[in-house]
């Protein structure tokens, strides 16, 4: 089976054709732009294009879906129903599941005839504890409007958690904190390859400073702002696309443009860079807590996997849990890689994402399911 995977994020579309029996990527592509510069239809029109190489010899699609919310607990087959319940949603993740509906939408009209699968990033944290999964607010709230922490980045912690084991073996990553560190970034505790606690929660704005998402900030500063000062949607793009790294040190091109400038001694970079490592690093002691401890520490995503400067940084930060690493290891941006310095107590791993494996994965089985029965 040939199975093309359709990401389509807030301001890129991913696509990759794989062959599930084997986990072999047969083809990828990859169409960025700006997300202020993103234009009704866009994900639409990158992925015709991109379809017109991929489609011959596709069997299936799988999409990924940021959001399931507490309906979609696995993968699913499309139909009307479910993309509209998929919409329905859209206010709780409204840049990515937007950008995931056009996706849909268009991968539906140039392949009517073969089933489409919708794949749920927040599927993999249905196991979280009411502890982990329940905010305090008053329980009628809770209760009536659905209020819970989801967790996301789902699909590529589960290819993570995989990865580690394969790498460093099953009882050396029981105890297992993902750090996904990308666009968004999100830190997850794993026990026994169930999510246990994460950052990210009832949308993907909380949690760990990110590129451009402002992370948690205190609710009353929102009210605050609320209070005549700023319009709601003002807000809500302010926070997704002119918040973290990018609203503290001014400078775009992703995390690798703020570490050049702050080499260079550029000080507001050089805090964003801080204040991003302090929050990730926050974020692995607090995932300790619900693990009672730590076996390993995977980083993955571009920047977990691209920067060993930020690696570094992090870890150095929570060297007190027994993590430290290889310096020669992790300057060889490694992938797939144990960096751990020799005796360490705690491994440090280095994961590619491959989220787009999982989703073909999951595709053929609900395919499969649908044939038997």
């Amino acid at each position: 089976m040939r199975v093309l995977v359709v990401n389509a994020g807030s301001s890129s579309l991913k696509h990759a054709v794989v062959d599930p029996s084997d986990d072999a990527i047969l083809a990828r592509g990859e169409e960025r732009w700006d997300p202020d510069e993103t234009e009704p239809g866009r994900h639409a029109d990158a992925l015709r294009t991109a379809l017109a190489d991929a489609a011959p010899g596709v069997d299936a699609v799988g999409h990924r879906v940021v959001h399931g919310g507490t309906r979609f607990a696995g993968p699913v087959l499309l139909s009307p129903e479910v993309r509209s319940e998929i919409a329905g949603l859209a206010p709780l993740a409204p840049l990515h599941t937007r950008a995931a509906l056009e996706g849909i939408d268009a991968a539906l009209q140039t392949l009517p005839d073969v089933p489409h699968i919708a794949c749920f990033d927040t599927a993999f944290h249905q196991t979280l504890p009411d502890e982990a999964s329940t905010y305090a607010l008053p329980r009628e709230w809770n209760e009536r409007f659905g209020l819970r922490r989801f967790g996301f980045h789902g699909l590529n912690v589960e290819w993570c958690v995989e990865r580690a084991a394969a790498i460093a073996g099953t009882a050396a990553t029981r105890r297992l904190v993902v750090c996904h560190l990308g666009s968004g970034c999100s830190a997850t505790a794993v026990l026994d390859r169930r999510s246990v606690d994460t950052t990210m929660g009832f949308t993907p704005l909380e949690g760990v400073p990110m590129v451009a998402r402002s992370g948690s900030v205190d609710p009353g500063l929102l009210l605050h702002l609320l209070d005549g000062r700023v319009e709601v949607a003002e807000l809500e793009q302010a926070l997704n696309h002119r918040s973290g790294l990018l609203g503290i040190s001014g400078i775009g091109g992703g995390v690798r443009a703020i570490e050049r400038a702050a080499e260079s001694g550029d000080e507001a970079a050089r805090l964003a860079v801080a204040i991003f490592v302090r929050g990730v690093a926050g974020a692995i002691a607090a995932m300790s807590t619900t693990l009672r401890g730590v076996d390993a520490v995977v980083f993955t995503g571009g920047v977990g996997e691209g920067s060993s400067a930020i690696r570094a940084a992090i870890v150095e930060r929570v060297a007190h849990l027994g993590l430290t690493i290889d310096a020669e290891a992790n300057a060889e941006r490694p992938a797939d890689a144990d960096i751990s310095a020799p005796g360490s107590s705690v491994r440090a791993l280095v994961v590619t994402a491959g989220e787009e494996i999982v989703i073909a994965r999951q595709t053929r089985r609900v395919v499969s399911a649908t044939v038997s029965g």
